[in-house]
């Protein structure tokens, strides 16, 4: 009985030490699976920790380059804003010397203007009083003019016969006609033209000299033909006519290319003239 006993207990701690065993083999595979497991990981996680020192040391490296940079970047800066700065001032300090020499320039200016106006005043005022003299001249020389004009318009003819009063345009000649004194007839001569009657006579235009101011025409008058050479502006052209002879006279106030104009003056009533 006590046999049977005994083996049934060792087989109970056989069956036990086995379950033991077996647990304890669980155990071992379960740990080694877990430091397979573990170290996997770390390994995993020291690569991730080199790569991440990688990129650490690259950054810092970038860092440390940018940081160099912008050190030269602030030396630079600073360099150039003292030169700005000192340019700055160059041109303030070149401004103001400028400003002071225009001012200098214009008080000169101004000096030298008042002095002109001064001398101007002067000028004017001694101007004045030319001016006063000159009226009084002009005054006198108006006088002497129309003296003048009443002698040059009284002036003897080519027959040696001093002449009427002669009318140079044609507004004269009207006043001349006013007074009725003579008769008067106003013509224009054109060269190749045929002779034209003017009251008992006739007038042929056989020349004209516009930049000598002289002319040639042809004068019939009583059956005869009388030719007046060289005859000059404003001179009275005088010839006699009729059975009683009388002064004609023919004044030529205008000479253009190959046209003559002027007028013929005649005496009233049959008025002999005196030679």
């Amino acid at each position: 009985m006590e046999e049977k006993e005994f083996v049934v207990e060792e087989r109970s701690v056989s069956g036990a030490l086995l379950v033991v065993v077996a647990l304890a083999l669980l155990a071992a595979v379960g740990g080694l699976f877990w430091c397979y497991t573990l170290q996997k990981d770390f390994g995993a996680a020291t690569q991730k920790l080199t790569t991440a020192e990688l990129k650490n040391a690259e950054l810092n490296q970038k860092l440390d380059a940018t940081n160099a940079r912008l050190r030269a970047t602030s030396e630079t800066l600073g360099q150039s804003v003292g030169m700005t700065q000192r340019q700055l001032e160059l041109k303030a300090q070149s401004i103001l010397t400028q400003q002071k020499l225009a001012q200098a320039r214009i008080e000169e200016a101004q000096a030298a203007t008042q002095k002109q106006i001064g001398a101007v005043s002067t000028e004017v005022s001694s101007v004045k009083t030319d001016v006063g003299g000159v009226k009084t001249d002009v005054a006198s020389t108006r006088t002497d003019l129309e003296a003048t004009k009443t002698q040059l318009t009284r002036v003897v003819g080519d027959a040696g016969v001093m002449s009427g009063l002669i009318a140079t345009n044609h507004d004269e000649l009207e006043v001349l006609k006013h007074k009725g004194d003579r008769n008067y007839y106003e013509f224009t001569l054109q060269k190749g033209q045929q002779p034209m009657l003017l009251s008992s006579i006739k007038l042929q235009l056989k020349k004209a000299d516009q930049k000598h101011s002289r002319y040639t025409l042809n004068v019939s008058a009583d059956d005869r033909n009388i030719e007046k050479k060289d005859k000059n502006l404003d001179e009275p052209v005088q010839f006699y006519t009729g059975k009683d002879p009388v002064l004609y006279e023919i004044v030529v106030n205008s000479i253009e290319k190959n046209k003559v104009s002027g007028y013929l003056s005649t005496p009233k009533g049959g008025k002999t003239a005196t030679p």
